[in-house]
């Protein structure tokens, strides 16, 4: 097993449960419960790991699974673990989803561990050099109310810079948090309400709020604030064919990591991947696609292929001026 891409990852979690099973379980009910709990192309990375015996953590009595080890079962921290822990504890983005409390006891408890890399030994050669400004406090309360009033579904009335100048002011549901490996940015999914009941998703830069206020009203608890989302997304998905070379597959599972997807394989080396998008989302998707490389085919859709034609376009004619 990978140590860095599973055992903190939903992967590990989702073996954690089944490993916990007091009882043998069917490869159905392992299908079931990693679908529940794992994202849509978990079953790519799982299911044949555990069927071939590279993950050697279950053995076979006829149609049963049984978990080699005994349930409950905890997992000490081995010191590579550690030392990845510091590293990511000298990451500046790590202090939004910490208070500080918990980041001294953390750095107390690894005091003596040696980082695993320190963040001047990367070079993004891909991103954006005018990132989120993650030491500044008032970026720094920003982004931490706004992560409370998405775990408790509560409304926050938000004071806006847009992107033109424009000054707007609303109150909003943070729905999702999101981050822009490209840009280097932080940006909020909120829903608005726009009348007879319906609410409306929409992207801000955490980085453009000027001002955010919790408020006491919150969000029923019947609302399903990824059906809403869901709901605004184009009919048609953007349909990519990916040839798995080079690690293709698993570079593209990170790549778009951060919007909802299927994936499924349709020969030996080709794999589909199903993307949901909004318009919101589209002019990025299209940049993202494009700065992805040959081994990634877009199959459709028809609006989606019009806009990467016309990008291609403009691209040639600035060329073609040089």
């Amino acid at each position: 097993m990978e140590l860095f891409s599973e055992i903190y990852s939903c992967y590990y979690q989702v073996l954690r449960h089944l490993l916990n099973s007091p009882q043998g379980i069917t490869i159905q009910e392992i299908h079931r419960r990693i679908c529940s709990e794992g994202f849509a192309e978990s079953m790519l990375a799982i299911i044949p790991k555990l069927e071939n015996g590279t993950w050697n953590v279950f053995s076979r009595e006829g149609e049963l699974y049984l978990t080699r080890l005994t349930p409950p079962f905890t997992m000490p921290l081995s010191h590579l673990q550690k030392s990845y822990l510091k590293a990511l504890l000298s990451d500046p983005r790590i202090r939004l989803f910490l208070d500080q409390k918990q980041l001294t006891v953390l750095s107390d408890m690894l005091a003596p561990v040696v980082p695993l890399w320190l963040p001047e030994q990367f070079y993004y050669y891909d991103q954006f050099s005018d990132g989120d400004p993650y030491e500044d406090e008032a970026y720094h309360r920003h982004f931490r109310i706004l992560l409370q009033a998405q775990k408790r579904r509560q409304y926050v009335d938000i004071d806006y810079n847009g992107p033109r100048g424009n000054r707007v002011r609303h109150h909003y549901v943070p729905a999702r948090l999101e981050y822009s490996v490209k840009n280097n940015r932080f940006r909020l999914i909120a829903l608005k309400k726009i009348g007879h009941g319906k609410m409306k998703p929409e992207i801000l830069n955490i980085s453009r709020i000027q001002h955010v206020r919790p408020l006491e009203k919150k969000l029923s608890s019947s609302v399903d604030l990824n059906v809403l989302i869901r709901h605004s997304y184009y009919r048609e998905p953007l349909t990519l064919h990916i040839l798995d070379r080079r690690n293709a597959l698993e570079r593209a599972m990170l790549h778009f990591a951060n919007y909802e997807k299927n994936t499924t394989k349709i020969n030996e080396n080709t794999y589909e991947c199903r993307i949901y998008y909004n318009q919101t989302m589209e002019t990025e998707l299209l940049i993202e696609v494009l700065s992805f490389g040959p081994m990634l085919t877009v199959m459709g859709n028809d609006r989606f292929l019009g806009l990467l034609r016309a990008r291609l376009r403009k691209q040639r004619d600035l060329l073609s001026l040089q």
